[in-house]
């Protein structure tokens, strides 16, 4: 959780300070390390508990060693944040699930084995053996000691530092239960008579054991976090995704003329340095010398390559496709525009992370609460003339009902069966966060390249030089199929994209492809060489131009009419004649009107943001429906239209595939993308979409709104059934058979909810229903929830 400073420190010039906090288990706790800076003089500080960051505004004479030291006496760890230094986070992330991991398995196979023999010894004590409840303590003691002490251990520092959380709640209800069971079995007392009829059946006999409900917390809270730990490690994973695009090394030209390989962190403006083919570009610069096409779809997202020569600009992340450049570098470190573009993604995830979870705030209420009620129980008892054992046992209770057996699953089972229906509908659901988000979305904006489109070139239209058409019949200038036989040829001689689709699409048309002979790249212009005896050139109009070949009308007027709808164009001559033209495009997926028609059925508004050309996106926009475009836009730029949407009041969805769409992603109130998108992009997102069919955008919205409304019914019956059952423990009215039955009941409850997911099947008609029925959902889900509250709070008195 991240909140606002509600203070405003002196001005100052020294840039903003970002401390890596460890320790922290919930957004509580973020929030307790973040009112603990801002009560320092001169400082401002936001802590983001998603990725583990505070981000302070100090005034001068504020060190850094004050700041770590006044987070320490918080009962947390703080160093200062070094950018992009992500792979001991990674590890550090990937430990703490493996650690999870490791005490959720023991405590799922031991609480399974002590829940059945337990029951089973309970409900038939003619079943009961000599050292009967010993077996279970042996059973019960790898739970409540080695499995549960992450939750012991964070219990102990809130406790140091005089608060509370979940964890508190349930290491108190682990460590309570176990110890009154362990009396009970070394100093066994009588149950007093209770009455009869249906009162001797709810008093709670002295004698009872509550090491079931031990095991089972335990085994249901170490669930949860193991979730929430996995969803959590992704949050860092993008920004280390996006560190690992930029060089490790470069190599460095000196003064003497040799060439010198050193760290890229070494780097400094100024330098000229060596890019050979196939090698990313160490920092952003300007080439010197050398031409070259460069793969610049990690920073535009866009798959034709650029082609670079001496005085052109090159971008740091950027891959050299072909030639051998010497760069002078511009900007290097954290300058260049990989780092702006991690920098952007930090912020955004800092940002979307402030969403308040419904759980952090009922436990607010919740867990003073429940400890306030046992006090109050405990002291009752006595005062009223009760037995000490007797208010013991009553107060106890308390917290062991409190204990949130179908908390721990509300989450997990929704989660866990909307990720199997999911999978099934070509929907990755990565974190309960996405369906909160989901929730409100009102504008979906798409990306164009990879996500509307194909994400690769391909020949979509091919015109003679007397108008002939691709399934035209054959001229004078030769038949369609004679241009793309002869562009074919030459073009499959070469490694370029746009060579590459023209080869395969003649390939497909017609087969195999004649032999090339002579064959010549030229650079940032075309190629040539010679096929059945022709002398054929195949680029753009100045390559024909400076060959002295003339393009007739028909065919200038095709390709000027092709590169205002945004195509590119490539031209073919034979024997220096032009034969014809080809128009190149990334090809919209055939999903896409589908997907987009379905978003407005369920009254969603659409937007194209692209870094393309405004006249190709206008063109795909009105190809899939969408009317509204924003064109050439740079990633800071998507960054920011995300921002602008979300500062006018609309909640956003954004769907994309690039390393460029990250901050976008990142920024966005619900994150989507596509599975054959960058590994970047993916890390950035809240749902991946696995199936290669935009049809799955609305169903992926529909079904994380289904996914919350389940998740919201499961914690209101989770925080309603202990507020109703707190009352009966509190009055000694709560056999623990019977506890125990009700807290089976209530898991039971949650995880049947949950599997209702596995009956959602979205059909296009069912978007509107689907919408406002989650909506009157949502509804009454919140009325609920402030009953709860209310209830919690009531407890509290």
């Amino acid at each position: 959780m991240t909140s606002t400073a509600t203070h405003q420190t002196e001005q100052t010039d020294q840039a903003p300070l970002q401390l890596v906090v460890g320790g922290m288990t919930c957004a509580a706790c973020a929030a307790r390390v973040e009112r603990k800076l801002n009560r320092m003089d001169g400082v401002s500080a936001s802590v983001n508990y998603a990725t583990e960051k505070a981000t302070i505004h100090r005034a001068d004479g504020v060190t850094v060693e004050e700041l770590i030291r006044e987070v320490e006496r918080t009962g947390y760890s703080a160093e200062p944040y070094t950018p992009h230094a992500f792979p001991d986070a990674g590890d550090a992330d990937n430990r703490r699930v493996r650690m999870l991991g490791r005490r959720m398995v023991v405590a799922i196979a031991l609480a399974v084995v002590l829940a059945d023999l337990s029951m089973g010894l309970a409900f038939v004590p003619a079943w009961r053996f000599a050292g009967w409840q010993w077996v279970l303590i042996g059973l019960t003691l790898p739970m409540v000691t080695w499995c549960a002490w992450p939750f012991h251990r964070n219990a102990f520092r809130a406790a140091r530092h005089r608060t509370t959380s979940m964890d508190t709640l349930i290491s108190t209800g682990v460590i309570t239960s176990t110890c009154w069971s362990l009396y009970v079995i070394v100093f066994p007392v009588d149950a007093a008579p209770a009455g009869t009829g249906v009162w001797e059946l709810l008093s709670a006999p002295d004698s009872a054991l509550y090491l079931d409900v031990a095991g089972g917390v335990t085994m249901f809270a170490l669930a949860g976090r193991f979730l929430e730990a996995r969803a959590r490690r992704s949050s860092g994973a993008v920004l280390r995704r996006l560190a690992e695009l930029g060089a490790k090394d470069v190599s460095v030209l000196r003064a003497d003329g040799n060439e010198y390989r050193i760290d890229v962190a070494d780097l400094r403006t100024g330098d000229r340095f060596v890019v050979r083919p196939g090698e990313s570009i160490a920092a952003d610069g300007q080439v010197e010398s050398g031409q070259s096409t460069i793969d610049t779809s990690a920073m535009t997202g866009e798959p034709v390559p650029m082609e670079v020569a001496e005085g052109n600009p090159v971008t740091g992340a950027t891959v050299n496709l072909s030639g051998r450049l010497v760069v002078r570098a511009t900007r290097v470190g954290a300058d260049t525009q990989l780092a702006a573009l991690i920098r952007l993604v930090e912020h955004a995830q800092a940002d979307k992370a402030a969403v308040q979870r419904l759980a952090d705030r009922i436990c607010g209420w919740f867990v003073p609460a429940v400890f306030a009620l046992s006090a109050l129980t405990l002291v009752a008892w006595l005062v009223t003339g009760g037995a000490a054992h007797q208010a013991v046992t009553a107060a106890l209770a308390v917290l062991i009902i409190a204990c949130p057996c179908a908390l721990g699953l509300a989450i997990p089972t929704a989660l866990q069966v909307a990720s199997g229906t999911g999978a099934k509908l070509g929907v990755f659901i990565k974190s309960h966060q996405a369906m909160e988000s989901a929730r409100g979305v009102d504008t979906v904006v798409l990306d164009k390249t990879g996500t509307l489109t194909e994400g690769r070139m391909s020949v979509v239209d091919l015109v003679t030089a007397d108008g002939a058409r691709r399934d035209g019949h054959p001229r004078a200038g030769g038949s369609p199929a004679d241009v793309l036989r002869l562009a074919g040829a030459v073009e499959d001689a070469s490694e370029h994209a746009i060579a590459a689709a023209v080869a395969a699409h003649a390939r497909a048309e017609l087969g195999d492809l004649p032999p090339v002979a002579a064959f010549t790249a030229l650079s940032g212009l075309g190629a040539r060489g010679t096929v059945e005896d022709r002398r054929v050139v195949i680029g753009s109009v100045r390559l024909l131009a400076q060959e002295g070949i003339a393009v007739p009308g028909a065919l200038d007027e095709a390709r000027a009419g092709w590169e205002s709808e945004g195509r590119t164009v490539v031209l073919v001559a034979a024997d220096g004649i032009a034969l014809g033209a080809l128009a190149l495009a990334d090809a919209v997926r055939p999903s896409a009107a589908g997907a987009i028609e379905r978003l407005h059925g369920m009254g969603l508004r659409t937007l194209l943001l692209t870094g393309d050309n405004a006249a190709t996106a206008r063109a795909v926009a009105a190809q899939v429906g969408i009317a509204e475009v924003v064109a050439e836009v740079l990633p800071a730029d998507k960054e920011a239209t995300i921002a602008r949407l979300q500062g006018e009041g609309h909640r956003v969805a954004m769907v994309g595939d690039g390393i460029n769409d990250a901050p976008a992603l990142a920024r966005a109130d619900l994150g989507l993308a596509v599975v054959d998108g960058t590994d970047v992009a993916l890390a950035a997102a809240d749902l991946i979409l696995i199936r290669d069919d935009l049809d799955v955008v609305p169903t992926a919205l529909t079904l994380a709104r289904a996914t919350l409304s389940t998740i919201r019914g499961n914690l209101v019956w989770a925080f309603g059934y202990n507020v109703a059952a707190l009352p009966l423990a509190a009055t000694g009215l709560l056999n623990p058979l019977i506890a125990g039955a009700a807290m089976a009941l209530s898991s039971v409850f949650v995880v049947s909810n949950s599997l209702r997911l596995r009956r959602f099947a979205p059909s296009a008609a069912t978007g509107d229903f689907l919408t406002d029925h989650l909506a009157d959902a949502d509804d009454a889900d919140d009325a609920a929830v402030r009953e709860a509250e209310a209830g919690a709070r009531g407890g509290a008195r």
